[in-house]
């Protein structure tokens, strides 16, 4: 039976990749700091669901967990945990910030990193790094953090995407780019969206087509796609103080 692994599996995105690839067959590795939440969730899914409760923000139990993960046969790595923050960089709580930092781009790294190398012997396998429309724009004022850290998630997926290109490989790497989605990141976030969100069911169901199909870079939202076409080609000096002024309406 094949296997597939969701971090932040608990809530929102994550959440529905795991009711999404259940049915259709896949066993589940849920992986998320609140146990009651995986187990309810398991508990509601009609394939084989192992829990692995851990605190993400702690690199040292993100490795022991990629140790556990890299002896198991996984054939789709879903790094879906992180979060965000908003507020002036200057203001903006720094522990809240550095643990950000350990979810967004630590715990994503060292799960890929002990899982792709079995993925690659075997010729097999998925990685989606689940990223923001955040990490294509070239800042983000008042969330400054957050725009840095999936900047980094969208880069690297990138840079070993290309890699397994050149390699010839049947793996897969993508990265899930989304604007708003209506989940529970608003209120972790202390934001409010100055546009409005797409369902979690629609965003899953597009990206796991697209994920499918071998897709780099996945947008569900075509506003968002749109979007994201004139901020690739508008100047920096131009860009940054309309992305200030969207990021100061949902403080």
């Amino acid at each position: 039976m094949a296997i597939a692994c969701i971090t932040g599996a608990s809530s929102g995105i994550g959440k529905e990749f795991a009711f999404r690839l259940s049915r259709k067959g896949f066993d589940l590795i849920l992986v998320a700091r609140n146990t009651d939440a995986l187990e309810k969730l398991a508990a509601a899914l009609p394939t084989k669901c192992e829990i692995i409760t851990c605190d993400l923000s702690s690199p040292k139990k993100c490795k022991k967990l990629g140790e556990t993960l890299g002896k198991k046969r996984i054939s789709i790595l879903i790094n879906n945990a992180g979060f965000g923050n908003v507020g002036s960089f200057i203001e903006s709580d720094l522990e809240k910030e550095l643990a950000m930092i350990d979810v967004n781009i630590k715990a994503l790294h060292i799960l890929t990193k002990a899982l792709l190398p079995q993925m690659v012997q075997r010729d097999s396998g998925y990685i989606l790094n689940v990223a923001s429309s955040a990490g294509l724009m070239q800042g983000g004022p008042y969330m400054a953090a957050y725009y840095a850290t999936k900047a980094y998630v969208t880069s690297m997926t990138c840079a070993i995407y290309e890699e397994l290109r050149e390699q010839g490989s049947h793996v897969h790497i993508s990265m899930l780019c989304p604007g708003p989605v209506d989940t529970n990141f608003n209120e972790v976030a202390n934001v409010k969206f100055a546009l409005p969100g797409i369902s979690v069911k629609y965003c899953v169901d597009y990206c796991l087509r697209q994920m499918s199909r071998g897709r780099l870079t996945i947008i569900p939202s075509p506003l968002m796609q749109l979007a994201m076409f004139f901020c690739k080609h508008m100047p920096k000096k131009l860009l940054l103080p309309i992305t200030a002024k969207q990021q100061m309406k949902k403080m």
